[in-house]
């Protein structure tokens, strides 16, 4: 399939990109076999072809969500330049 130049900067206007001289001719060579390519996975017969949704049968060990107290407030202020009761206390950050 050819593809013009109009339809290579419309494709980088959208994706805010922008080709110049041999640039945009790499790029068109470049989604023309990109193209290409998809036309000859479409010749390919798949027919009774079940779809693939997983790339391998494996599966997902994953462990029981268990909430559990690794630090306390106590031990998290410890080492806290400045704290107020329960909180860290920063430098305002932000103006009104």
């Amino acid at each position: 399939m050819e593809i013009s130049q109009e339809t290579i900067l419309h494709i980088a206007k959208l994706s805010r990109l922008e080709f110049k001289g041999e640039e945009l001719q790499t790029i068109k060579g470049d989604l023309e076999k990109i193209i290409g390519f998809m036309d000859n996975l479409s010749s390919v017969n798949t027919e009774g072809v079940a779809p693939l949704i997983f790339m391998s049968q494996e599966k997902n060990v994953l462990r029981e969500d268990e909430a559990t107290t690794t630090v306390s407030k106590e031990d998290a202020l410890k080492n806290a330049p400045k704290r107020d009761s329960d909180y860290f206390r920063i430098p305002k950050v932000l103006d009104k």
